[in-house]
């Protein structure tokens, strides 16, 4: 009971995405005598946590029930009061949790406070499954970097674009989905000044409105080349647009993009190019926890070389186009021997259609 219990809280959290950088995916549940009497998840950053929801969403008294909730309740005053606190206050009989809290202001204080009030407390039911829920939060609250995943859509002969430059579309509408609902889940989105130039994306997300959410836009462009009628400056969005430069762009250009809304970050410079782990410190101080890169092949080399990445979407789609010109995912120099290669971990596959997706982790 405790496991099915636990998966209606992790049903509940997953509804969260999108809206709580960078805070958690929480979902709590309160059953007594055999009854889901309440349920709520963490819907918005800076508004109520899923145990304060859930009360608030109870059908009847709480007192004496079992609270169900998929990470441990904080213990410190935030932007709300701790949730230790008000289960105690309710009369909670027992709590089952799924994860313990790594933040540093919570870090086995919640659990304590509710054991040392005659709770009981239960820990560790279904605790991977909300370990990867929760990949983002765990590495951002103990690092204050972004949690970066790498996404590639690519032929099965290796190929992201034909030798003309076209790449509309490699994989299928399943597929290009999903990765609106990555976008939707990060809070920013990554490409090199190249794909600006020659794709001139919008890197928004295009899912049912209301339920999403677009990511900030980051650009990295050197020498800060990006045109100023480029659809990332001028898309109506919520989202703001940073180009990432170093201090090798004119001020003159810019000039012209703060005119433009966009906000400037001037990075140090690893070898005459933005450097990406400066980048990343930056984006994780301005409360950025997530990334999801969509660049080109150099870009793609260049953050992985940076060791900047920690998970791989691979999206394979069954096309050849051939062309010993044609873009593959991954430039740059390259590694000179097969046992330098990066080799990814946790490998997990997927189907959208035809499509083939693999998921790992570095």
């Amino acid at each position: 009971m405790d496991i099915k219990y636990m998966e209606r809280a992790l049903e509940l959290a997953k509804k969260g995405i999108g809206f709580t950088n960078p805070n958690p995916l929480v979902g709590a549940v309160i059953v007594k005598d055999g009854r889901i009497i309440g349920e709520g998840y963490h819907e918005v950053y800076g508004q109520g946590h899923a145990e304060v929801n859930a009360f608030k969403n109870a059908t009847e008294d709480v007192r004496g029930a079992t609270m169900y909730v998929t990470l441990e309740p904080c213990s410190h005053y935030g932007k709300t009061p701790p949730c230790a606190k008000g289960i105690v206050e309710k009369g909670i009989r027992k709590v089952v949790i799924a994860l313990g809290d790594p933040n540093p202001e919570v870090a086995g204080r919640g659990i304590q406070i509710l054991r040392d009030n005659g709770i009981e407390v239960v820990t560790g039911v279904l605790e991977e499954e909300s370990r990867k829920l929760n990949e983002i939060f765990l590495k951002y609250i103990t690092t204050k970097m972004p949690f970066c995943i790498l996404k590639i859509a690519m032929t099965l002969d290796g190929k992201i674009a034909s030798r003309t430059g076209d790449s509309k579309w490699i994989t299928n509408e399943e597929s290009r989905k999903y990765v609106h609902m990555l976008r939707n889940r990060v809070a920013a989105i990554m490409v090199g000044i190249g794909t600006v130039l020659q794709d001139d994306p919008y890197l928004n997300t295009r899912l049912e409105e209301g339920k999403s959410s677009d990511p900030i836009r980051v650009i990295v462009d050197t020498y800060a080349r990006i045109p100023l009628e480029a659809n990332v400056l001028s898309i109506k969005s919520e989202a703001r647009t940073i180009v990432a430069v170093t201090e090798l762009a004119s001020e003159e250009n810019l000039k012209k993009l703060k005119s433009k809304g966009a906000e400037i970050i001037i990075c140090r410079a690893n070898n005459g190019k933005v450097d990406l782990n400066y980048l990343m410190k930056a984006l994780g101080e301005r409360k950025i926890d997530s990334v999801l890169i969509e660049g080109g092949s150099e870009l793609n080399y260049s953050t992985i070389e940076a060791g900047i990445v920690d998970k791989a979407n691979v999206f394979i789609a069954p096309k050849f186009i051939g062309g010993s010109e044609a873009k593959t995912p991954v430039g740059g120099l390259g590694k000179v021997l097969m046992k330098e290669a990066e080799h990814l971990k946790n490998i997990e596959i997927y189907r959208f259609g035809d499509d083939i997706m693999v998921e790992g982790y570095f």
